[in-house]
């Protein structure tokens, strides 16, 4: 199926992204009566993460019935936690049920976007010099899509295979080979045990331990697929109890102490699962757990039982064209690097590929010199009618993000109908009640364990946390119930040309 719609023409919404984020912003359009948009994707098919992702032991480490549209559930799932091939096909799924494909734009890499206004709209631009025109447009591109690759002296002299997880090399069998897996982070714990089955010899380098805890890892049986497909309120009360199961490890999350008793059962798991003592000792993290993310896995840790896996802990000093070196001096002969490095999760980093200028030409990567900010993690003072999913301070380290995705949507949703309803041109948060709702925020993380003194990518180089949302998933989806109205401008065409006051909302009751 093609692109239906001619590319002269100006869209109401122009999404960016076709993985979780943007297909839920489009179902929720259409469902709206909303069918002037747009999408735009970087490559040929859609999934964002899961379809990059393929790296072998790619999994979610969300409850595959949870981490699902709520409105699309799905009796099918083969296991609690589901590889990235399922999750794959959930969401091409997705696509063909509603018909999407007819609105994606593909190989349409966003290079820039320009608010003009002189006429209240988007002027979105890629790499090849196409243009879209919307009057709103939604970044779906999600924080984990940009691969960091470390800047390790000699790396691009190596001569063997080098590539990050998520850009796995599937032409390169790693069968008998020498492998170094550099970074033990949320993509590694899952495909090192995978290589060590493999490979002839896999150094794992180590440079801080990462808390992992089990996970309850197993099929369904047929019986349960079958209650899943013919009794739904079944399946729903599952994905509920599912739901405030995670919602409920929060606790240790806003209370360092209780995270302190945590820690002994992730310890024990330590205990249970590695042999030799030493081993255990480089393998336990000497933080608070949930400062860094919390992993989960049974086979990260067994792995480092095995004779052709040895954890490094010394830091690399340099890579040579067949080796690697670390600052002991010891040189390891190695035919392939993988590097599980995670991504840039700062959107001042993952965004320096894609200028966004918006009101009197301000680059919003200046407006975020400071630190990325928005309000509700969805508007930004300064940059009319542009909406984000999963931007600042949304993120989680608890719970499904799919949850918050659509909290997220239903609220730019109300956004764009208050719009229509006022026949007004641009809607943009105040600064004022931008800055007081990231006080907020900020107030809220000091005592977390997030801010109990380890470097994680949550934070950035001054310690601000601008990922995580500071509190409950359903205390989010409280506050974008409704909108405050009088927490943003609503402007039309004659507002904007003529600078005059701004229409202000009436003095209406709205519900948090």
């Amino acid at each position: 199926m093609t692109f239906k719609s001619s590319d002269n023409k100006a869209y109401d919404v122009a999404i960016i992204g076709t993985g979780f984020s943007g297909l839920c912003m489009a179902i929720k359009l259409l469902e709206a009566g909303i069918d002037s948009f747009v999408i735009l994707e970087k490559k040929d098919e859609v999934g964002g993460t899961w379809r990059e992702n393929t790296y072998p032991g790619a999994a979610c480490d969300v409850q595959s019935h949870l981490y699902s549209f709520s409105f699309e559930g799905n009796p099918e799932w083969s296991k609690v936690f589901s590889g990235w091939k399922e999750i794959q096909a959930y969401i091409i799924g997705c696509v063909e049920k509603y018909n999407l494909r007819d609105y994606i734009k593909f190989n349409f890499e966003v290079q820039s976007s320009e608010f003009i206004e002189r006429e209240g709209q988007w002027l979105i631009s890629d790499s090849s010099g196409d243009q879209v025109t919307a009057q709103s447009f939604v970044m779906g591109t999600g924080p984990l899509h940009v691969p960091a690759k470390p800047n390790i002296p000699g790396l691009a002299s190596f001569k063997g295979r080098v590539f990050h997880s998520a850009e796995w090399d599937h032409s390169f069998s790693l069968s008998g080979k020498r492998v170094a897996s550099i970074g033990t982070g949320g993509s590694a714990i899952q495909y090192v045990p995978e290589v060590a089955k493999i490979a002839d010899q896999l150094f794992v380098y180590q440079r801080t331990a990462a808390w992992v805890m089990p996970r309850n890892e197993r099929s369904y049986s047929s019986i349960e697929k079958w209650v899943f497909r013919n009794v739904s309120p079944v399946r729903k009360l599952y994905r509920s109890m599912l739901y405030w199961f995670n919602e409920s490890r929060l606790l240790p999350m806003l209370n360092p102490k209780i995270a302190a008793g945590v820690s002994k059962l992730a310890k024990l798991h330590i205990k249970k699962s590695v042999k030799d003592p030493a081993l255990r000792k480089k393998l336990t993290p000497n933080y608070t757990i949930g400062c860094k993310r919390i992993l989960i896995s049974n086979q990260y840790y067994p792995a480092f039982n095995r004779s052709n896996v040895d954890l490094i802990t010394e830091g690399i000093q340099s890579v040579g064209e067949n080796h690697i070196t670390t600052i002991d001096g010891q040189k390891r002969e190695v035919d392939a690097i993988i590097l599980g490095t995670g991504f840039h999760a700062d959107p001042r980093s993952y965004l320096k590929y894609f200028k966004i200028t918006g009101k009197d030409g301000v680059n919003l990567l200046d407006h975020w010199k400071a630190g990325p900010e928005a309000y509700l993690g969805t508007t930004v003072s300064g940059f009319p009618n542009m909406f984000q999913l999963v931007g600042p301070n949304t993120g989680l380290g608890h719970n499904s993000i799919i949850f918050m995705i659509e909290s997220q949507v239903h609220y730019i949703v109300k956004c764009l109908k208050e719009m229509k309803r006022r026949n007004v041109q641009t809607v943009e948060v105040k600064q004022e009640k931008q800055t007081a709702f990231n006080a907020w925020v900020q107030d809220n993380l000091k005592d977390t364990v997030w801010a109990s003194g380890c470097a994680s990518w949550y934070l950035q180089s001054d310690g601000k946390n601008f990922s995580l949302w500071p509190g409950s998933t359903w205390g989010y989806r409280l506050k974008t119930r409704n909108i405050k109205l009088d927490h943003y401008r609503w402007q039309s065409l004659s507002d904007i040309s003529q600078s005059s006051p701004v229409v202000e909302s009436p003095k209406l009751a709205c519900v948090d």
